[in-house]
């Protein structure tokens, strides 16, 4: 079998990779092709979920390697994460030979090149985002502290050198795709790249096969009545997810619909939820929050008539494909969201899966209320049926295989 380095700097412990990465390599092994799964896992997260990752991971030729991740103190500990995980991969690869880097956006991407260039062993440069702009636009890197700056024109210059380099490239989205494919200073353009999205797991994803008593259940918990109107919030809040906004939002909505009830599934930082819902004139009796496990996920939104996100439109968001998109069209819920992220405003409006808010105004929010008041027509099946056909999980498996066949074919 092909041994496969997949690269992360995420950890397997958080809900990313357990949605966005062990999923694809599990499909993947059943092309021929082993792994060896490299992350950096939070300490806390990681005692919490060892044991469910190496079941999840039970049965599969996948072998997976935590490093420690290091938060403080910044720049330095992620020089010293990549350096760790550097010398990981030069004694595995010693002792078992990679024939395939595969590598997410970031850290990981300084040893996949490095791994090209030292070995010449195939190299996929898997641009999950624009990265670096992500840090400046997210506010993570000031590009006035001249050592920011310095660290940002770096990643921007490996960014190309990656591009040039691999033997193939995959990106979530059309708009990065076209924008990539732009780029003058890329030598060897137009060079090999696949739009592969966000995936969801369509199985886990289905309102469906959820038993009615347990949704009832779930219900009796929050104390949500089984007519009331819910709109709910899935995923963590601050940073790129514009929290302030998303209130006014639910104020609107309030001031047309009183009875409304808000949903939030999300994982930390509880007390700023409610704070934000108390400056915005959200009452608590309309508010819920929660936190859930993965596989709870799913029951949570099933509550819900309706769903919205708001996500800071800015140039790095053009290459965004969001998770949540996914999980929530697959339940067949109308999604409310702003415009500039990735190619969701094409999908909602190919599938009419929700409403578009176009600028962060107070009549934006009581026109898209104004809408909802007067039950608009959607339809659940569509898309869920949009869900299947653009963010399927053996779609992505299947189209990551290709690329592989591709990578590995070229000689």
């Amino acid at each position: 079998m092909l041994h496969v380095l997949f690269l992360s700097y995420d950890g397997m412990t958080d809900p990313l990779g357990q949605s966005q990465v062990i999923p694809y390599l599990k499909g993947l092994t059943a092309a021929g092709y082993r792994f060896t799964l490299v992350s950096c896992d939070k300490k806390e997260n990681y005692i919490k979920g060892k044991t469910r990752v190496l079941q999840t991971l039970s049965g599969f030729p996948i072998e997976w390697v935590s490093i420690p991740y290091h938060k403080n103190p910044p720049v330095l500990s992620s020089v010293y994460d990549a350096w760790k995980m550097k010398c990981v991969v030069k004694a595995i690869h010693k002792r078992d030979p990679f024939h395939l880097v595969h590598t997410r956006p970031g850290v990981p991407t300084l040893i996949g090149l490095w791994m090209k260039k030292k070995w010449d062993v195939k190299f996929l440069n898997d641009i999950r985002g624009f990265w670096a702009d992500e840090r400046v636009d997210g506010g993570m890197w000031n590009r006035a502290n001249p050592l920011f700056n310095l660290i940002y024109k770096f990643f921007k210059h490996h960014e190309a050198a990656c591009i040039e380099r691999a033997d193939y490239n995959v990106c979530l989205t059309y708009k990065a795709k076209k924008i990539i494919h732009g780029w003058k200073h890329i030598k060897g353009q137009p060079v090999p790249l696949q739009v592969i999205p966000c995936s969801v797991d369509l199985k886990l994803f289905n309102r469906d096969t959820i038993p009615k008593e347990v949704q009832q259940n779930f219900q009796k918990q929050l104390g949500i009545e089984e007519n009331d109107l819910v709109f709910s919030y899935l995923g963590s809040i601050g940073g790129w997810y514009l929290t302030n906004e998303m209130m006014s939002l639910c104020k609107a909505i309030i001031d047309e619909i009183p009875t409304a009830k808000f949903l939030f599934i999300s994982p930390h930082r509880h007390n700023d939820i409610f704070a934000a819902a108390k400056t915005a004139g959200v009452p608590d009796k309309n508010l819920f929050i929660t936190a859930a496990a993965r596989n709870e996920v799913p029951v949570w939104l099933s509550l819900s008539n309706y769903s919205f996100f708001f996500i800071k439109p800015c140039f790095s968001k053009l290459s965004s494909s969001p998770t949540k998109h996914g999980e929530i069209m697959a339940m067949g819920i109308p999604i409310i969201t702003n415009s500039g992220i990735g190619d969701v405003d094409e999908i909602i409006k190919q599938y009419n899966g929700g409403i578009i808010i176009n600028a962060f105004t107070e009549e934006s929010y009581r026109e898209a209320a104004r809408k909802i008041k007067l039950i608009p027509s959607f339809d659940n099946k569509k898309i869920r049926c949009g869900a299947e056909e653009v963010y399927s999980l053996s779609k992505a498996v299947e189209q990551y295989r290709k690329v592989y066949s591709e990578i590995f074919n070229k000689d």
